[in-house]
């Protein structure tokens, strides 16, 4: 896994949510962009997870970037008309 692949997810545009796979099994989920900070140097990146936890990761132990799918939703052709 490559920094710019990771760079790439982080600013995408629109925002994809994306989950980070570390070389020790950890699996860390990025929901939303304010959730994840990269460092200034960009070798490390701070993840916010929702109990309030936090975690410093240097990307380099990132194996793989997992996007989930949005599921099967109704396209514009299975609506339901009112009336």
């Amino acid at each position: 896994m490559t920094i710019e692949k990771i760079k790439s997810a982080y600013s995408a545009t629109p925002f994809k949510p994306f989950t980070l796979h570390l070389a020790d099994g950890r699996v860390m989920s990025v929901a939303h962009p304010e959730f994840m900070a990269m460092m200034p140097g960009g070798r490390t990146i701070f993840v916010a997870l929702d109990d309030g936890s936090y975690h410093i990761i240097d990307l380099l132990m990132v194996v793989s970037i997992g996007f989930e799918s949005r599921g099967k939703g109704r396209s514009a052709g299975n609506r339901r008309r009112a009336g």
